[in-house]
């Protein structure tokens, strides 16, 4: 299998910076992570992906297809966990996959169930309230359930129950086995990048460096006196 996520050089103009000359090559079966300071441009990285009119130069393919020609299926390959996702706030989980699992050809029902149950998560609690750290769950049995080639997960594990964190990266790490899938991940716990992830590349003013293996970068920036930028990251400022 090829690479799930490419960005040939990928340029666009924000709100308040521009991203520059963006290109990656993710392949499958690995848990990939992007550090940077709030602004650095992460987000609007996978914006890029996710919103069918972004405006940005260059190209960005999953599974090897433009996803300008054919964003709808593009998005059935991509499982999106993030604060930003919206679901029906007043419909419980299980109602909300029963709309929205429908636009997924191999959405599987008892797939989701199964990871709902294994994540201690009700389907019959309305999703507006559920907890911050039961949305995400929710969201990640979800994209399980239609088994996607790619993960993007935008700061998903902020203020994740520390038991359940430990339980989260096992459960990354199961569904990157098969090296069907990878994840792509945006954090600023750098922690979780040197002992949970197998890559990282840095963003920094719109710029980002290539993916590196994780330990490897992590004592190359302490090596070269940029700590302390990271820990002003570990704390989001």
């Amino acid at each position: 299998m090829g690479t799930v996520l490419t960005f040939q050089n990928v340029t666009g103009k924000g709100r308040r910076f521009h991203l520059h000359d963006i290109n990656m090559e993710l392949e499958p079966g690995f848990i990939y992570s992007l550090i940077g300071k709030n602004g650095a441009g992460k987000t609007t990285l996978m914006k890029y992906i996710l919103e069918e009119n972004s405006r940005y130069d260059g190209v960005i393919l999953v599974n090897g297809t433009d996803i300008r020609m054919n964003h709808v299926n593009a998005m059935k390959d991509i499982g999106f966990i993030s604060d930003e996702h919206e679901f029906f706030g007043n419909r419980t989980g299980k109602q909300n996959v029963e709309l929205l699992g429908r636009f997924y050809d191999n959405f599987d029902m008892e797939r989701f169930e199964q990871g709902m149950k294994k994540m201690g998560v009700s389907p019959y609690t309305t999703y507006k309230s559920l907890s911050r750290g039961e949305k995400m769950k929710f969201q990640i049995a979800f994209a399980m359930a239609y088994s996607p080639s790619i993960y993007l997960m935008d700061e998903v594990t902020a203020g994740m129950d520390p038991v359940f964190k430990i339980e989260y990266f096992d459960m990354l790490r199961n569904l990157i086995r098969d090296e069907s899938c990878s994840v792509l991940m945006t954090t600023h716990i750098l922690s979780e990048v040197e002992r949970q992830t197998d890559y990282v590349a840095v963003m920094e003013d719109g710029h980002m460096g290539e993916f590196e293996e994780s330990t490897d970068c992590m004592n190359k920036r302490m090596d070269e006196g940029k700590y302390c930028m990271d820990k002003a990251i570990v704390m989001g400022e």
